[in-house]
């Protein structure tokens, strides 16, 4: 099977319009990791690093900047603020009818009106982002401090690079292969790994060999349980009615698939957003004049210090978000509808709302599995780090899913258009 992959992947990139394709994802890469190297004026990298070795949960966000957000470079939101933007807009469809049928409708012309409003509203937000971000890091010491006038330009700078960074993900989606925005996710994740083993190596314990051994293998397990739980459906067989013509005189059966993990890695997005924003909140306000506030900060201090009570939390959040998240972008009625348009029913299933109601409850059991997978995945970080008690065991299940699922994706579209050349 590895040798097929490994021949296929030779002939992908023999064909010229494959290649060229790969050449520009190559070089698109190349320009984030150049531009996510430059650090905004005013820096204190050791600083800086300490404060997000002690914040694990920030560290996490970390990863769907890209990496940038570690070395408060000049695209140090990476695509968060276009992933937040895209994240209001699909909450917003259920909140206003107009954005849910230019959504699902209207058809590809819908969708691009959809996208460029998505993209207006990334402007605001980046910008919020950056003065967040800039403002609690201040507070924390790994910034020197800053004038009005610097804070504004630095402000603008780093939107200009979120805006920057959002340009050059569609260009990779439109001219390369898969998604951009996911690629250069996954990019920052597989640039950190060097330094994650750095840090393991200068933390080097003989006695915590078995540890290390017991990571490895459990890192190996839980990439093939998530190349399985991606790769996994549930096929519900249809059947087209019988059509009058001289050459077909029988019923053609075929199967819709159903994924198990249709939410992907939105609701830890959501989670994490939802336990990020009371941290955030506390660190630009100041606390100390205001006797409640201080009172609900050390609470939350408490709280965010219990890995345990912290995990169960973003656990509950994460299974609760891939049902939201689920109901959100899957929608029962239209599938069924489409059934029926194109003369295709489920066996012993009528048409109409029990067949609705048989894949609403379908979708429903596989999205119980695929919530636990994801909560699993979510938690696993913290669980690793309570239990071994080795802190630079960062690399954890949401930086595997992302990574995996963009290998999957690409191998997907290169095994396309090799299909597609072939004829």
């Amino acid at each position: 099977m590895t040798s097929n992959l490994i021949s296929r992947f030779i002939k992908a990139l023999s064909l010229p319009q494959i290649r060229r394709r790969v050449l520009f994802v190559l070089f698109g890469l190349l320009v984030f990791r150049f531009l996510a190297a430059v650090p905004v004026p005013g820096v204190d990298i050791s600083r800086l690093q300490q404060f997000f070795d002690n914040n694990q949960f920030l560290g996490l966000l970390n990863i769907f900047s890209g990496g940038g957000l570690s070395s408060l470079s000049v695209v140090m939101l990476g695509v968060g603020p276009f992933i937040t933007a895209s994240i209001i807009m699909q909450l917003m469809t259920v909140l206003f009818p107009a954005l849910k049928s230019m959504y699902h409708e209207e058809g590809e012309s819908g969708r691009r009106k959809f996208n460029y409003y998505s993209r207006l509203l990334t402007v605001p937000l980046a910008a919020l982002q950056a003065f967040s971000y800039l403002t609690l890091l201040s507070r924390q010491g790994a910034i020197s401090g800053m004038t009005p006038f610097e804070m504004g330009a630095n402000i603008m700078i780093i939107t200009a690079g979120a805006v920057v960074i959002m340009w050059l993900g569609e260009l990779m989606s439109e001219f390369g292969i898969g998604n951009g925005s996911s690629m250069i996710i996954a990019a920052g994740i597989l640039a950190s790994i060097p330094q994650i083993l750095s840090q393991l190596a200068i933390s080097y314990d003989p006695s915590q060999i078995p540890l290390y051994i017991g990571f490895v293998i459990a890192t190996l397990a839980i990439v093939m349980l998530i190349i399985i739980v991606m790769e996994a459906e549930r096929p519900i067989p249809i059947t087209h009615a019988k059509q009058a013509r001289a050459i077909s005189t029988s019923n053609v059966a075929s199967y819709v698939p159903l994924r198990l993990n249709q939410a992907g890695v939105m609701p830890i997005i959501f989670a994490l957003s939802i336990l990020l924003f009371p941290q955030m909140i506390l660190g630009l306000i100041d606390s100390t004049s205001r006797p409640w506030l201080q009172t609900f900060s050390e609470y939350y201090t408490q709280f965010t210090a219990n890995l345990w009570l912290y995990g169960g939390a973003y656990f509950i959040l994460v299974f609760l978000f891939t049902f939201f998240y689920t109901a959100i972008t899957f929608e029962p009625n239209t599938m069924a509808d489409n059934l029926q348009k194109s003369g295709a029913f489920i066996p012993n299933v009528r048409p109409g709302a029990q067949t609705e109601k048989f894949i609403g409850d379908t979708m429903s059991r596989i999205t119980f599995i695929g919530a636990l997978f994801l909560g699993f995945i979510a938690i696993m970080p913290i669980a690793l780090q309570s239990l071994t008690g080795i802190q630079g065991l960062t690399l954890g299940g949401t930086s595997l899913l992302i990574v995996i699922g963009v290998f999957i994706d690409i191998a997907r579209r290169i095994d396309a258009q090799v299909a597609m050349s072939e004829y």
